[in-house]
């Protein structure tokens, strides 16, 4: 099973001092964040994509070349990249390059964002989201696959004889997390390919969470793909831990109540009780995040929101040094006790490579 941590690079004043960073340091400070990833022992790092203040991450592979270039083992993603306003043309070439640069350590996760006002940006009507996302995915799906592709859709011009280059590295495609918090159609989507599902249920109930994910698994297998125990599904999550319980709960609660995904809102204890989100102890942590597994299953990959809402980059390392030493260890040890042997790990490029050249064998 795979662990990481996903950013969504926002710039936030810091509630405490009232200080704001400005956009150089948050960028390397999310670049401080993904190198300390990898140091501490986790799998993934991923970006999210915004184009729009208070964010900064509108160009992932440009950051993510930079971290891969620093990095040996760490895979990096996005969280996630927006499949309705990019042309599937330049995702196809962009992470294509980035993953010969990165040696594979590369995939992706598609979505259509949480920005509404991003599609007149970018010549898009947000009325055709679901659309543009499974026509767009589509198209790069064939690029990637296809040396030489004619297209004629609905939302871009056609193509006559084109081929996407670099190619994919080995004619391997990087592996496709399809991300949504509240729409069926992008779980349709995703296991009609056979691709990730990726629940970002930091803002939801087990309940919902539960449903999506039960009918991504079914819909799997209804395509061939596979028994549902053995879809590919990556959960969200967010954590603050401190060694005292009451100490991560007093020096969060200030974060919270004014952070620009939850602030304003619910209490931090209602908000805990409802949703994956874990303030207190690493051992409380550990608890939260085990009984994902009750309603989703056993799932391939677990990604930690922790660097948001103002929160200092020494805050931040020192829970990624809790996180890497104290969390995830005994989470690899309990999440593998009792998974079946049939129920695949997440997809790397080592992976992908093997089983295509066992196909061609």
């Amino acid at each position: 099973m795979q662990f990481g941590i996903f950013s969504v690079g926002d710039v936030t004043p810091d509630p405490t001092t009232g200080r704001t960073p400005t956009e150089r340091e948050r960028i390397k400070a999310m670049v401080a964040i993904a190198l300390k990833a990898e140091e501490v022992g986790l799998d993934v790092f991923a970006t999210g994509e915004h184009h729009n203040p208070p964010f900064v991450p509108s160009s992932p592979t440009t950051m993510l070349a930079y971290i891969a270039a620093q990095t040996e083992k760490l895979i990096l993603s996005t969280a996630t990249t927006l499949i309705t306003t990019n042309d599937p043309v330049k995702i196809a070439e962009d992470f294509a390059m980035l993953q010969h640069l990165a040696d594979g350590r590369v995939d992706l996760m598609m979505g259509r964002g949480n920005t509404g006002p991003v599609y007149p940006w970018f010549g898009q009507d947000i009325r055709q989201g679901i659309n543009l996302a499974v026509e767009n995915y589509h198209l790069l799906h064939r690029l990637w696959r296809e040396d030489v592709v004619d297209w004629d859709g609905k939302f871009r011009t056609p193509l006559q004889g084109f081929t996407s280059t670099p190619r994919p590295l080995d004619g391997v495609p990087p592996f496709v997390w399809h991300g949504s918090i509240r729409s069926p159609e992008i779980a349709e989507l995703a296991a009609y390919y056979g691709d990730g599902f990726f629940h970002n249920n930091i803002f939801w109930p087990a309940e919902h969470t539960k449903r999506m994910v039960e009918l991504y698994r079914t819909r799997y297998a209804h395509y061939g793909h596979g028994t549902p125990e053995q879809a590919i599904v990556g959960l969200g999550g967010q954590v603050f831990m401190r060694k005292n319980s009451q100490d991560a709960v007093r020096e969060f609660r200030p974060y919270f109540d004014v952070a620009p995904v939850y602030g304003h809102g619910p209490s931090l204890e209602d908000f805990t009780d409802r949703t994956p989100l874990t303030v207190g102890s690493p051992q409380q942590v550990i608890e939260k995040t085990l009984s994902f597994r009750e309603y989703a299953g056993d799932y391939q990959r677990q990604l930690f929101l922790m660097d948001h809402a103002g929160l200092p980059l020494k805050t931040v390392l020192e829970q990624l040094d809790l996180l890497g030493e104290e969390v995830v260890p005994v989470l690899r040890e309990e999440f593998a006790k009792g998974r079946p042997a049939d129920v695949p790990e997440a997809p790397t490029h080592h992976s992908l490579l093997a089983s295509v050249v066992g196909v061609t064998a």
